[in-house]
Protein backbone atom coordinates (compact mmCIF):
# COMPACT_ATOMS: atom_id res chain seq x y z
CA UNK A 1 0.00 0.00 0.00
CA UNK A 2 3.09 2.29 0.88
CA UNK A 3 4.49 1.88 -2.68
CA UNK A 4 1.04 2.65 -4.28
CA UNK A 5 0.94 5.58 -1.99
CA UNK A 6 4.01 7.00 -2.94
CA UNK A 7 3.41 6.79 -6.77
CA UNK A 8 0.37 8.92 -6.88
CA UNK A 9 2.86 11.72 -5.54
CA UNK A 10 4.34 14.12 -7.59
CA UNK A 11 8.49 13.46 -8.74
CA UNK A 12 10.89 14.30 -6.50
CA UNK A 13 11.96 17.91 -6.26
CA UNK A 14 15.18 18.88 -8.39
CA UNK A 15 17.95 20.68 -7.29
CA UNK A 16 17.42 24.45 -8.71
CA UNK A 17 18.44 25.61 -12.29
CA UNK A 18 21.10 28.21 -12.04
CA UNK A 19 19.18 29.98 -14.76
CA UNK A 20 15.41 30.58 -14.62
CA UNK A 21 13.37 28.97 -17.22
CA UNK A 22 9.49 29.69 -18.45
CA UNK A 23 7.14 26.40 -18.34
CA UNK A 24 4.91 27.50 -21.63
CA UNK A 25 2.42 25.05 -21.21
CA UNK A 26 0.43 23.93 -18.39
CA UNK A 27 -2.87 23.22 -17.02
CA UNK A 28 -3.28 24.06 -13.33
CA UNK A 29 -6.70 23.76 -12.99
CA UNK A 30 -6.53 20.04 -14.31
CA UNK A 31 -3.78 19.33 -11.74
CA UNK A 32 -6.04 17.76 -8.84
CA UNK A 33 -8.07 15.63 -10.99
CA UNK A 34 -5.36 13.32 -11.32
CA UNK A 35 -4.43 13.20 -7.32
CA UNK A 36 -6.00 11.46 -4.21
CA UNK A 37 -7.18 12.84 -1.51
CA UNK A 38 -4.57 11.74 0.97
CA UNK A 39 -0.77 13.72 0.31
CA UNK A 40 1.85 10.93 -0.54
CA UNK A 41 4.73 9.68 1.33
CA UNK A 42 7.81 12.08 -0.02
CA UNK A 43 5.49 15.44 -0.38
CA UNK A 44 6.62 18.72 1.43
CA UNK A 45 5.81 18.24 5.47
CA UNK A 46 2.86 20.61 6.67
CA UNK A 47 1.50 21.43 2.98
CA UNK A 48 -2.12 20.96 2.31
CA UNK A 49 -3.34 18.35 -0.18
CA UNK A 50 -3.99 19.07 -2.92
CA UNK A 51 -1.60 21.66 -3.44
CA UNK A 52 -3.02 25.41 -4.17
CA UNK A 53 -1.90 27.17 -7.41
CA UNK A 54 -0.07 28.92 -5.30
CA UNK A 55 1.79 25.88 -3.95
CA UNK A 56 2.42 24.71 -7.36
CA UNK A 57 4.10 28.02 -8.16
CA UNK A 58 6.28 28.37 -5.18
CA UNK A 59 7.38 24.79 -6.04
CA UNK A 60 8.08 25.82 -9.65
CA UNK A 61 9.80 29.25 -8.39
CA UNK A 62 12.42 26.95 -5.88
CA UNK A 63 13.05 24.66 -9.21
CA UNK A 64 13.88 27.32 -11.34
CA UNK A 65 10.71 27.45 -13.34
CA UNK A 66 9.82 30.97 -12.26
CA UNK A 67 7.28 31.70 -14.89
CA UNK A 68 4.38 29.70 -16.48
CA UNK A 69 1.72 30.42 -18.97
CA UNK A 70 -2.06 28.69 -17.77
CA UNK A 71 -3.40 26.98 -20.27
CA UNK A 72 -7.12 26.92 -20.65
CA UNK A 73 -8.73 24.89 -23.70
CA UNK A 74 -12.41 24.08 -23.06
CA UNK A 75 -14.97 26.84 -22.00
CA UNK A 76 -15.23 25.70 -17.99
CA UNK A 77 -10.98 25.97 -17.97
CA UNK A 78 -10.60 28.95 -20.06
CA UNK A 79 -12.96 30.94 -17.88
CA UNK A 80 -11.18 29.22 -14.89
CA UNK A 81 -8.19 30.66 -16.55
CA UNK A 82 -9.48 34.43 -16.75
CA UNK A 83 -10.30 34.79 -13.36
CA UNK A 84 -6.89 33.49 -12.35
CA UNK A 85 -5.47 36.09 -14.62
CA UNK A 86 -7.52 38.82 -12.85
CA UNK A 87 -6.18 37.97 -9.33
CA UNK A 88 -3.24 39.52 -10.69
CA UNK A 89 -0.68 35.86 -9.79
CA UNK A 90 2.49 36.91 -10.52
CA UNK A 91 4.48 35.00 -12.67
CA UNK A 92 1.17 33.72 -14.82
CA UNK A 93 -0.20 34.49 -17.79
CA UNK A 94 -2.65 32.91 -20.23
CA UNK A 95 -3.29 31.22 -23.56
CA UNK A 96 -7.27 30.31 -23.82
CA UNK A 97 -9.10 28.59 -27.05
CA UNK A 98 -11.16 25.19 -27.91
CA UNK A 99 -9.24 22.12 -28.03
CA UNK A 100 -10.11 20.42 -31.44
CA UNK A 101 -11.01 17.58 -29.90
CA UNK A 102 -13.61 20.07 -27.74
CA UNK A 103 -14.35 21.69 -31.29
CA UNK A 104 -15.89 18.13 -32.60
CA UNK A 105 -18.00 18.30 -29.46
CA UNK A 106 -19.49 21.78 -30.36
CA UNK A 107 -19.97 20.95 -33.72
CA UNK A 108 -22.39 18.07 -32.67
CA UNK A 109 -19.86 15.25 -33.96
CA UNK A 110 -20.39 12.04 -32.39
CA UNK A 111 -18.15 9.68 -33.86
CA UNK A 112 -15.37 7.08 -32.54
CA UNK A 113 -11.98 7.79 -33.70
CA UNK A 114 -9.13 4.96 -34.31
CA UNK A 115 -8.49 5.48 -30.64
CA UNK A 116 -11.45 3.78 -30.41
CA UNK A 117 -13.39 5.77 -27.64
CA UNK A 118 -16.68 7.33 -27.41
CA UNK A 119 -16.51 10.94 -26.89
CA UNK A 120 -17.82 11.92 -23.73
CA UNK A 121 -20.47 15.07 -24.01
CA UNK A 122 -20.97 17.82 -21.53
CA UNK A 123 -23.29 20.41 -20.93
CA UNK A 124 -20.99 22.97 -22.44
CA UNK A 125 -20.45 21.32 -25.36
CA UNK A 126 -24.70 22.46 -25.93
CA UNK A 127 -23.10 25.88 -26.90
CA UNK A 128 -22.21 25.91 -30.62
CA UNK A 129 -19.03 25.99 -31.93
CA UNK A 130 -19.36 29.27 -33.20
CA UNK A 131 -20.60 30.92 -29.92
CA UNK A 132 -17.81 28.83 -28.56
CA UNK A 133 -15.02 30.44 -30.47
CA UNK A 134 -16.81 33.80 -29.74
CA UNK A 135 -16.70 33.19 -26.16
CA UNK A 136 -13.08 32.73 -26.22
CA UNK A 137 -12.10 36.03 -28.35
CA UNK A 138 -14.25 37.88 -25.37
CA UNK A 139 -12.00 36.61 -23.08
CA UNK A 140 -8.84 37.23 -24.44
CA UNK A 141 -10.32 40.66 -25.27
CA UNK A 142 -10.98 40.96 -21.34
CA UNK A 143 -7.45 40.78 -20.37
CA UNK A 144 -4.24 42.23 -21.47
CA UNK A 145 -2.66 39.02 -19.45
CA UNK A 146 -4.06 36.41 -22.04
CA UNK A 147 -1.00 35.93 -24.50
CA UNK A 148 -1.91 33.02 -26.86
CA UNK A 149 -4.58 31.68 -28.41
CA UNK A 150 -4.00 27.88 -27.73
CA UNK A 151 -3.96 25.01 -27.22
CA UNK A 152 -5.89 24.94 -31.07
CA UNK A 153 -5.01 22.49 -33.85
CA UNK A 154 -5.98 18.87 -34.93
CA UNK A 155 -6.43 15.43 -33.44
CA UNK A 156 -6.36 12.97 -36.14
CA UNK A 157 -6.12 10.17 -32.91
CA UNK A 158 -9.12 10.73 -31.06
CA UNK A 159 -11.33 11.99 -34.46
CA UNK A 160 -13.10 10.83 -37.75
CA UNK A 161 -13.55 12.27 -40.84
CA UNK A 162 -16.25 14.23 -39.88
CA UNK A 163 -14.72 15.64 -36.47
CA UNK A 164 -11.46 16.25 -38.96
CA UNK A 165 -13.34 19.38 -41.01
CA UNK A 166 -14.57 20.47 -37.55
CA UNK A 167 -11.43 20.83 -35.98
CA UNK A 168 -10.04 22.54 -39.64
CA UNK A 169 -12.48 25.02 -39.16
CA UNK A 170 -11.99 25.49 -35.75
CA UNK A 171 -8.61 25.80 -36.43
CA UNK A 172 -8.40 28.80 -39.00
CA UNK A 173 -11.17 30.90 -37.08
CA UNK A 174 -8.20 30.36 -33.95
CA UNK A 175 -5.56 31.22 -36.44
CA UNK A 176 -7.67 34.53 -37.59
CA UNK A 177 -8.18 35.28 -34.01
CA UNK A 178 -4.57 35.29 -32.79
CA UNK A 179 -3.89 37.48 -35.80
CA UNK A 180 -6.17 39.86 -35.13
CA UNK A 181 -5.06 40.25 -31.44
CA UNK A 182 -1.26 39.94 -32.18
CA UNK A 183 -1.03 37.22 -29.90
CA UNK A 184 0.76 33.85 -30.50
CA UNK A 185 -0.65 30.68 -31.34
CA UNK A 186 -0.56 27.71 -29.57
CA UNK A 187 -1.08 24.35 -31.54
CA UNK A 188 -1.91 20.62 -30.42
CA UNK A 189 -1.16 18.39 -33.28
CA UNK A 190 -1.00 14.93 -32.73
CA UNK A 191 -1.18 12.16 -35.61
CA UNK A 192 -1.75 15.64 -37.56
CA UNK A 193 0.84 17.14 -38.91
CA UNK A 194 0.78 17.06 -42.41
CA UNK A 195 -2.70 18.68 -41.83
CA UNK A 196 -1.68 20.99 -39.28
CA UNK A 197 1.23 22.87 -41.74
CA UNK A 198 -0.82 22.37 -44.60
CA UNK A 199 -3.94 25.22 -42.94
CA UNK A 200 -0.84 27.19 -41.50
CA UNK A 201 0.67 28.06 -45.10
CA UNK A 202 -2.50 28.00 -46.54
CA UNK A 203 -4.29 30.95 -44.00
CA UNK A 204 -0.46 32.28 -42.87
CA UNK A 205 0.92 31.13 -39.55
CA UNK A 206 0.52 34.08 -36.68
CA UNK A 207 3.84 36.02 -36.03
CA UNK A 208 4.70 33.84 -33.25
CA UNK A 209 3.65 30.30 -33.89
CA UNK A 210 4.41 27.77 -31.16
CA UNK A 211 3.77 23.82 -31.36
CA UNK A 212 3.08 22.65 -27.78
CA UNK A 213 4.64 19.24 -26.97
CA UNK A 214 6.54 18.63 -30.27
CA UNK A 215 6.01 15.55 -31.66
CA UNK A 216 7.63 15.72 -34.93
CA UNK A 217 11.01 13.95 -36.83
CA UNK A 218 13.88 15.81 -38.00
CA UNK A 219 12.25 16.54 -41.20
CA UNK A 220 9.11 18.74 -39.29
CA UNK A 221 12.01 20.68 -37.22
CA UNK A 222 13.49 21.75 -40.45
CA UNK A 223 9.75 22.95 -41.47
CA UNK A 224 9.14 24.64 -38.43
CA UNK A 225 12.89 26.44 -38.48
CA UNK A 226 12.22 27.51 -42.48
CA UNK A 227 8.92 29.13 -40.92
CA UNK A 228 10.36 30.69 -37.87
CA UNK A 229 7.68 28.52 -35.93
CA UNK A 230 8.66 27.67 -32.12
CA UNK A 231 9.76 23.78 -30.94
CA UNK A 232 8.17 23.35 -27.24
CA UNK A 233 9.59 19.96 -25.82
CA UNK A 234 8.13 18.57 -22.96
CA UNK A 235 8.49 14.91 -21.06
CA UNK A 236 8.21 12.91 -23.98
CA UNK A 237 11.53 14.11 -25.25
CA UNK A 238 12.82 12.60 -22.19
CA UNK A 239 11.42 9.10 -22.80
CA UNK A 240 13.85 6.08 -23.51
CA UNK A 241 12.05 5.01 -26.78
CA UNK A 242 11.84 8.72 -28.61
CA UNK A 243 15.39 9.15 -30.36
CA UNK A 244 13.52 10.55 -33.45
CA UNK A 245 11.96 13.54 -31.35
CA UNK A 246 15.59 13.88 -29.61
CA UNK A 247 16.87 14.05 -33.09
CA UNK A 248 14.58 16.73 -33.74
CA UNK A 249 15.42 18.60 -30.41
CA UNK A 250 19.22 18.28 -32.21
CA UNK A 251 17.99 19.51 -35.34
CA UNK A 252 16.01 22.73 -33.84
CA UNK A 253 17.64 25.79 -33.95
CA UNK A 254 18.41 27.23 -30.15
CA UNK A 255 16.46 30.15 -30.90
CA UNK A 256 13.27 28.31 -31.78
CA UNK A 257 13.01 25.74 -28.45
CA UNK A 258 10.72 26.05 -25.79
CA UNK A 259 10.07 24.29 -22.37
CA UNK A 260 7.17 23.21 -20.80
CA UNK A 261 5.38 20.09 -18.77
CA UNK A 262 1.76 19.90 -20.10
CA UNK A 263 1.12 19.20 -16.68
CA UNK A 264 -0.38 17.09 -14.77
CA UNK A 265 0.22 15.18 -18.24
CA UNK A 266 3.45 13.82 -19.99
CA UNK A 267 5.58 14.01 -16.39
CA UNK A 268 8.98 13.43 -17.83
CA UNK A 269 11.42 10.09 -17.09
CA UNK A 270 12.11 8.57 -14.95
CA UNK A 271 8.88 9.53 -13.01
CA UNK A 272 6.45 8.96 -15.94
CA UNK A 273 2.83 7.31 -14.21
CA UNK A 274 3.43 10.20 -11.51
CA UNK A 275 1.04 13.75 -11.73
CA UNK A 276 2.99 16.21 -13.64
CA UNK A 277 3.47 20.04 -12.40
CA UNK A 278 5.05 22.99 -13.33
CA UNK A 279 8.59 22.63 -11.09
CA UNK A 280 9.07 19.13 -13.08
CA UNK A 281 10.17 20.94 -16.44
CA UNK A 282 13.78 21.45 -14.42
CA UNK A 283 13.52 18.15 -15.04
CA UNK A 284 12.76 18.23 -18.88
CA UNK A 285 15.55 20.61 -19.07
CA UNK A 286 18.10 19.07 -17.68
CA UNK A 287 17.66 16.13 -19.84
CA UNK A 288 17.70 18.28 -22.74
CA UNK A 289 20.61 19.73 -22.17
CA UNK A 290 22.77 16.83 -21.42
CA UNK A 291 21.47 15.48 -24.98
CA UNK A 292 22.58 17.97 -26.50
CA UNK A 293 25.92 18.10 -24.82
CA UNK A 294 25.38 21.51 -23.92
CA UNK A 295 25.68 23.81 -20.71
CA UNK A 296 22.43 23.83 -18.39
CA UNK A 297 22.52 27.45 -17.26
CA UNK A 298 23.17 28.71 -20.97
CA UNK A 299 20.22 26.70 -22.55
CA UNK A 300 18.07 27.80 -19.75
CA UNK A 301 19.02 31.16 -21.06
CA UNK A 302 18.12 30.63 -24.42
CA UNK A 303 14.90 29.43 -23.25
CA UNK A 304 13.83 32.22 -21.36
CA UNK A 305 15.11 34.57 -23.84
CA UNK A 306 13.09 32.82 -26.46
CA UNK A 307 9.88 32.43 -23.95
CA UNK A 308 10.00 36.12 -23.69
CA UNK A 309 10.13 36.84 -27.21
CA UNK A 310 6.70 34.98 -27.66
CA UNK A 311 4.58 35.56 -25.06
CA UNK A 312 6.21 39.24 -23.58
CA UNK A 313 7.14 40.22 -19.93
CA UNK A 314 5.05 38.73 -17.04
Amino acid sequence: MAKRTRERGFPADPEPLPVPVVDNHTHLDHIDAVLTDVAPDGEPAGQAWPPTVADHLARAARAGVDRVVQVGCDLPSARWTANLLSTQQAGVVGALAIHPNEATLHAGVLEVGPDGLTPEVEEHHAVSLDDAVAEIADLAKGSPRVRAIGETGMDLFRTGPRGEQAQRASFRAHIALAKELGLALQIHDRDAHAQVIEVLLADGAPERTVFHCFSGDVEMARVCAENGWYLSFAGPVTFKANDDLRAALTAAPRELILLETDAPYLTPHPFRGQPNAPFAAAHTVRAMAAHLEEDLGTLCTDITANSERVYGNW
